[in-house]
């Protein structure tokens, strides 16, 4: 139903070719019309309108977290290469410029557009706890298309370890289903570009992402802004960093190396105990941290990955969704 168009998206230095989504010529189906966007609307330019705003919490405690360096949010290739089993020992040293992956599936009716922030280490100071080389937690947002530009933000789903949360904004048409709501989405305008944004929180160490309210900052932390690039937080309670998104279907890219390094099998990033992980009392995982089409929550209906590849159903499980809802993906590259 849609041809694409190619365009441009600066990703930190490089140029990233992206997808733009326009209608095709043959006359759209009647569900397709009426939702239809007023002009055509990139994938690229819908991630960057959505994006969180995203408080991070920082610790600076114990040698792990390198001086609140462990909690920064970062690329998977931040250290100059795509080795998931050294990312743990350079995360001291390599660049820590701060950016979150995205992609955008679409159907009828609807985008879903899921973020992932990574972090090289999910990491603890306690005896007797388990540490982790690489951490990916993220969030799946629902848009609904009601004809203007971007859409109206529905609902939320955000990965906490092995658990998903469901949230939606003050407003919003949905309401719990197969999943009881676990609170209110928060909006907030950016300073940046003076539009409203979800605002997520991820808590210190373990990393795991909620709306913020479930976590947030306490003492240290760093607010995270969509931007066109990322930066660096100049210290550990940094309250205006911008970070860049990087589209996982950009050439050379996450989706592309979804068979390679850095993962150890499907959606599973690889990770081992060197550079001091689980040093005395604590334990270390190995290949413990998951891509979006690995995240899972076993105690719920979607399966494994389902929250990026098949979110229209994920959606469909957690929520209520009144009027039309199309589950046939126009556009799904994960497929």
């Amino acid at each position: 139903m849609h041809r694409a168009l190619t365009a441009t998206l600066a990703t930190g230095a490089l140029l990233v070719p992206v997808a733009f989504l326009t209608p095709a010529a043959a006359a759209p189906s009647a569900t397709t019309a009426e939702h239809a966007t007023v002009s055509a609307t990139s994938t690229a330019d819908l991630a960057r309108r959505w994006a969180p705003i995203h408080y991070q919490d920082v610790d600076q405690t114990g040698s792990h977290a390198l001086g609140g360096r462990s909690d920064y949010i970062t690329r998977v290739d931040f250290d100059g290469d795509w080795n998931g089993t050294n990312n743990w020992d350079n995360t001291g040293s390599g660049s820590l410029d701060a950016y979150a992956y995205w992609s955008a599936v679409e159907t009828e009716t609807h985008w879903f557009l899921v973020y992932m922030f990574f972090h090289p280490r999910d990491w603890t100071d306690s005896f007797f706890d388990t540490e982790h080389e690489n951490d990916a937690e993220g969030v799946l947002l629902a848009v609904e298309k009601d004809g203007s530009q971007h859409g109206t933000l529905r609902a939320a789903v955000t990965v906490a370890h092995t658990d998903f949360y469901s949230y939606v904004p003050a407003g919003s048409t949905w309401s719990g289903g197969g999943e009881d709501i676990d609170g209110t989405l928060p909006m907030a305008t950016s300073p940046h570009d003076g539009a409203s944004h979800p605002v997520t929180a991820q808590e210190a160490k373990g990393h795991g992402l909620k709306a913020r309210g479930g976590y947030d900052i306490v003492g240290d932390g760093v607010v995270y802004h969509p931007a066109a690039t990322g930066e660096t937080p100049e210290h550990p309670d940094d309250r205006d960093v911008r970070y860049g998104l990087i589209d996982i279907f950009a050439p050379g890219g996450l989706w592309e190396r979804r068979d390679g390094a850095p993962f150890a099998s499907w959606g599973t990033f690889a990770g081992n105990s060197s550079g001091g992980c689980g040093d005395w009392a604590i334990g270390c995982s190995t290949n413990a941290a998951n891509a979006p089409w690995g995240w899972d929550d076993g105690d719920d209906v979607p399966g494994r990955g389902q929250l990026a590849t098949d979110p229209a159903r994920v959606m469909a499980e957690y929520f209520t969704i009144p009027g039309d809802y199309s589950r046939a993906y126009v556009s799904n590259r994960y497929r």
